[in-house]
């Protein structure tokens, strides 16, 4: 297989087909590096509308790392994995102080300077690396993982010590090294748009299927392969919402756990399934996360005076808003009528 004639197809592919994103528009550091913190788990057409809004409202790394941490997850509200916004302003906060001593326009430029960012591991800083400054490092994101997989055959689980070892030497070896910002940037477009989890009848017009080991052997459809899945944790949770005179009661999460510095209605966590209840009507949701199946349910109480509960806040209930919510609260308050 010549990667001179990878290269051919896939840039030609790519130039008709590739998407007009803002932050390949560019080549600054800070824009590329808060575009693919955004975009970790995160799909294109979602993460947009935040990154478009963060540039908007911190323009610069110095803007961001000013911020306070509670306004920046509250621009992150609805977008999950909330520890990337938390890394985000703790990265900001390092580059301003590594500024000290390197400069007032420095910006880590390396892919171990890049690396050394909380939140940043070796996927994203390969993409910062070559999409800021060309240089060749691999970007291996979940795309990626597939079009190596389908082209060489492999049928390694690529989530696995050994998966990983092996597909990265097999995208060192296919590296565009001349030109690696052209080369990620297209292999990972033709990932998301031609060599898709689902194929339909993207193999019949693929320009690599000449090369592509899977399509000669058949079994395009059966890879990439993952290890098997971790089994899902279940938690039972009842929301307490307290209304009196339109204010309620919120509280900030500081445990280490979920939606860690985010606000809630006061909760009650369950050994196991919900304990029965008289004459209160509950709002009952399943909310999914990546390891655990919460069963949450909200109890609306309507009371003439607010309980004194522990480490919780009054607020009136259209300033919700101003607080970081986790998902699961934004999810109830579409329901609940104060």
């Amino acid at each position: 297989m010549s990667n001179s004639y990878i290269y051919s197809r896939l840039y030609a592919w790519f130039e008709s087909n590739k998407r007009v994103l803002p932050w390949r528009e560019t080549d600054d550091p800070y824009c590329i590096w808060l575009s693919e913190i955004i975009l970790q788990q995160t799909r294109v057409a979602q993460g947009m509308e935040y990154y478009l809004r963060f540039v908007a409202r911190w323009p610069r790394v110095d803007d961001l790392a000013a911020a306070d941490e509670a306004e920046v997850l509250r621009e992150w509200q609805g977008l999950g994995y909330y520890s990337r916004a938390r890394n985000l302003h703790k990265a900001a906060q390092m580059i301003i102080e590594g500024r000290k001593n390197k400069g007032e326009s420095w910006f880590p430029c390396t892919f171990a300077e890049l690396k050394a960012l909380p939140g940043v591991g070796e996927y994203t800083a390969g993409a910062i690396a070559s999409f800021a400054y060309n240089e060749p490092y691999p970007a291996m994101d979940g795309n990626v993982y597939r079009v190596v997989a389908r082209l060489f055959d492999i049928d390694e689980p690529f989530d696995t010590t050994a998966g990983k070892k092996l597909f990265h030497k097999q995208i060192e070896l296919l590296l565009d090294r001349a030109n690696p910002r052209l080369f990620n940037a297209s292999i990972m477009e033709f990932g998301a748009l031609q060599c898709t989890p689902v194929l339909g009848d993207n193999c019949g017009v693929c320009p690599l299927q000449g090369v592509c080991l899977s399509y000669e052997h058949g079994t395009a459809d059966l890879l990439p392969v993952r290890k098997p899945r971790a089994k899902v944790k279940d938690r039972w949770l009842t929301y307490h919402v307290y209304l009196c005179e339109g204010d309620t009661l919120i509280r900030r999460r500081e445990a280490k756990d979920i939606w860690y510095h985010l606000y809630e209605f006061p909760c009650d966590e369950h050994t196991g399934e919900w304990p029965k209840t008289k004459g209160e009507k509950a709002i009952e949701l399943t909310h999914v996360l990546s390891h655990q199946r919460l069963h949450a349910r909200f109890i609306v109480h309507r009371v003439k005076e607010l309980p004194a509960i522990p480490e919780t806040i009054r607020v009136a209930w259209p300033e919700l808003d101003d607080h970081a919510l986790s998902r699961l609260t934004l999810r109830a308050l579409e329901t609940i009528i104060p």
